[in-house]
């Protein structure tokens, strides 16, 4: 099973979501409400977070992160130690621009 963090914008807030693909191919989106969705793929699921605006962490550079209004130093994927108390976490109110 590998996890996988992905973002979106919402002014001046990130908004997190969980991608995890588990070993058997399917996958599933742990969202910023709290939800586990599941789909019959990592592609499926990729889609769905692209479709909602959505873009992998991993693969943003500091010109992605700059045009989203942040800079990468600002953020770090959400840690907790349920899905219970991580849902508290996947908002992210980022400080004033300078």
């Amino acid at each position: 099973m590998t996890d996988e963090w992905w973002l979106a914008t919402l002014g001046r807030t990130v908004v997190w979501a969980r991608l995890r693909v588990r070993d058997a191919g399917t996958a599933e989106v742990f969202d910023s409400d709290g939800n586990t969705l599941a789909y019959d793929s990592e592609d499926t699921a990729r889609a769905a977070l692209m479709d909602a605006e959505f873009v992998s962490f991993d693969g943003l550079d500091a010109d992605d992160a700059q045009t989203r209004g942040f800079a990468l130093d600002e953020v770090q994927p959400p840690h907790a130690d349920s899905d219970e108390a991580l849902r508290a976490k996947m908002f992210q109110a980022l400080g004033e621009r300078r």
